[in-house]
């Protein structure tokens, strides 16, 4: 039997360090980078995004950064088969892949095979199936998919929509045609975690840097060039609070407070996604040096580099 070819993933929430330890693994086990970050793939979004520096990408390989408009959308599906695809050419060269990011969605897409039906919306059926009402919408989902019915809050209206929607347009349940089907990778996963005090000020202090660094003036930037506020791409962190203050509608000390403030919420949010009593993610929990309890970022870097080396000793 061949061989599983390996793939390491590295999660957590936003600031955590994820990026700094990625780019350690990669250049010690010849790694390339896939993006499983959806702030990432938006071209001239980068201060907000805490996109990796050019110098960073150009030390090592990055995958699936910068490869949409901001009014472009790039869907699940797409996104699925955009990094499967990427996975499949590093592998194919020698190398390790390594899936980095807190888009937790798009992490478990990936690393569970998810099923996503390519439906594209319609806005006709949508408006149709909106019109007859949760209890209605409820009644019908359950009688043409009890699977997936048992599994969605009926108060969850756009879901059921959605559910009765790719049901009706494909003439298959939806629950059928999201089926997980593994990737035949042999999967590791790192996880890092800090404690919430410790994470929200390193989430300040990068709000702080970013507003230093002119996250600002790319908002104008985008704004000038056309990009209207209502795409979803601006609704990411720190460009939904920008615009807000560029409209008139706050000070800019309220939007950079509102930005850490939604930040935090953000990073609590991604914990549901990667949670520490998964059996599937190691866990690492850097801290300052001389903290108690917590490993220097330098000693999580040795431990996830020995980590990495056995796991992949055993292939």
């Amino acid at each position: 039997m061949k061989a599983e070819r390996p793939l390491l993933v590295i999660v957590g929430a936003t600031a955590v360090g994820k990026t700094d330890l990625s780019l350690q693994l990669a250049r010690q086990f010849d790694g390339e980078i896939v993006s499983a970050d959806s702030r990432l793939f938006y071209r001239g979004m980068d201060i907000g995004t805490a996109k990796p520096s050019a110098a960073e990408q150009a030390s090592v390989p990055h995958h699936l950064i910068d490869i949409c408009d901001p009014d472009e959308t790039l869907t699940l599906a797409e996104y699925q088969r955009l990094a499967y695809a990427a996975i499949e050419r590093i592998q194919g060269n020698g190398r390790l892949p390594i899936v980095v990011g807190g888009t937790g969605q798009y992490v478990r897409a990936v690393v569970e095979g998810w099923g996503i039906p390519e439906v594209a919306p319609h806005p006709a059926l949508r408006e149709a199936l909106a019109a007859l009402g949760g209890d209605e919408l409820a009644r019908w989902l359950r009688h043409l998919d009890p699977a997936a019915a048992e599994k969605l809050d009926p108060r969850n209206v756009r879901r059921v929509i959605r559910a009765l929607e790719v049901t009706l347009l494909r003439g298959r349940p939806i629950s059928e045609l999201q089926r997980k089907n593994p990737p035949p990778y042999r999967i590791a996963q790192i996880g890092l975690h800090r404690d919430r005090a410790s994470l929200y000020q390193r989430i300040d202090e990068r709000v702080g840097l970013m507003m230093v660094n002119g996250l600002l003036a790319e908002v104008e930037k985008l704004r000038d060039e056309g990009y209207g506020r209502q795409l979803p791409s601006m609704s990411g962190l720190g460009y939904r609070q920008l615009w807000a203050y560029l409209a008139g509608e706050m000070s800019l000390a309220d939007a950079v407070e509102r930005i850490k403030f939604e930040t935090h919420r953000f990073a609590r949010q991604q914990a549901t996604w990667f949670r520490q009593d998964d059996p599937a993610i190691n866990w690492f929990e850097p801290g300052e040096a001389g903290e108690k309890e917590t490993a220097s970022p330098e000693q999580v870097e040795e431990a996830a580099i020995l980590f990495v080396r056995q796991w992949l000793a055993k292939s």
